[in-house]
């Protein structure tokens, strides 16, 4: 049984998700949508789907120069497709968890795995908040959609720099937080430990030869992922620019940062509409290929999701149980 506060987030997700679904089929007319699906362009369809998994390729490509130079993990594809396919189906992005428990079993220590998760998410939220100050500066937007973006933006950089901060000055920045906990000596102690867990997993940024490829690939990640909502567009038949992929990456992105249920369903559906407004796109219409695009990213990777947890010979019960055991070990 979950404790508490996770029974609480839980509930709350799938609260928001629920009353997202509930406010987006409010008065639309179901068969217009239902038409829009009938009328999907397949083969568009299909390279759209193909483009996602590529960047989902390229992103196992670009874990691997996250991690330090003398590690030498294996299998990141799978874990990539397998930590996916959990955030689809569990809560709480428990697929992120799997993820660093798939690469622990072929030898990785967990907590260097779980680093090199974080600094992948801030990188991944240092590009949506690029791309979100491209959308607010060319489309017009309400300001309570900007002050969000904004709050967002500003997280994100504050997260980069402490990244940044341990990766470029450890020593310093060690000092700092003994200098700040030396009365409480547990707290001290635990910080420490977490701090040194981090900055070794901060390896990785502090080469050359690993950080140019690290931004080389993220930047073929987003433009993978932009190629992908454009196709979707052409399967849905909807003639927009790619200022209108923009946005609704700008917009997903932001929505997946609120409490959701398993696979972010609501939510999707609820950023893609809002960004497909400021294009004159209808509600049916924008909801039609928010379906369209979540269906055509949701099926593929949970099916290849489940398959490889077959290849790995993982249950989705061991995985939880083993990753639950990591986490609660001290930091390594």
């Amino acid at each position: 049984m979950p404790s508490a506060g996770r029974l609480v987030k839980i509930l709350l997700g799938i609260a928001i998700s629920a009353a997202l679904l509930v406010w987006l089929f409010w008065n639309v007319d179901l068969r217009a949508v239902a038409a829009r699906l009938a009328d999907t362009r397949w083969s568009w369809l299909s390279v759209s789907v193909a483009l996602n998994l590529v960047s989902l390729w390229a992103r196992a490509v670009r874990w691997r120069y996250l991690f330090p130079q003398r590690a030498r993990p294996t299998h990141l594809f799978n874990a990539v497709m397998i930590g996916y396919m959990g955030n689809n189906l569990l809560p709480l992005r428990a697929g992120e968890v799997l993820r660093a428990y798939v690469v622990t079993r072929r030898g990785q220590r967990f907590w260097t795995t779980v680093t090199t998760l974080v600094v992948e998410r801030a990188l991944d939220g240092l590009a949506v908040g690029i791309v979100l100050a491209v959308v607010l500066f060319q489309i017009p937007t309400p300001r309570e959609v900007a002050w969000a973006s904004e709050v967002f933006v500003g997280l994100v950089l504050a997260m980069m720099v402490v990244l940044v901060a341990i990766a470029a000055a450890p020593l310093p920045c060690r000092i700092l937080i003994r200098s700040l906990t030396y009365r409480w000596p547990g707290i001290e102690r635990r910080l420490l430990v977490v701090f040194d867990t981090m900055s070794d997993g901060l390896q990785g940024m502090r080469r050359p030869s690993q950080l140019l490829p690290t931004a080389l690939w993220s930047v073929a990640i987003w433009v993978v992922i932009v190629l992908s909502v454009w196709t979707g567009f052409r399967a849905a038949s909807l003639e927009l620019p790619m200022t209108a992929a923009l946005c609704v990456i700008a917009f997903i992105g932001l929505g997946v940062s609120l409490p959701s249920s398993p696979g972010f369903i609501g939510v999707i559906q609820a950023a893609t509409v809002l960004a497909l407004s400021f294009f004159g796109v209808g509600k049916a219409d924008a909801l039609g290929f928010s379906l369209l695009l979540h269906a055509s990213q949701f099926v593929p990777v949970t099916l290849w999701g489940l398959l490889l947890l077959v290849v790995e010979h993982v249950s989705l019960a061991e995985a939880g149980r083993g990753a639950a055991l990591s986490v609660n070990a001290r930091p390594d």
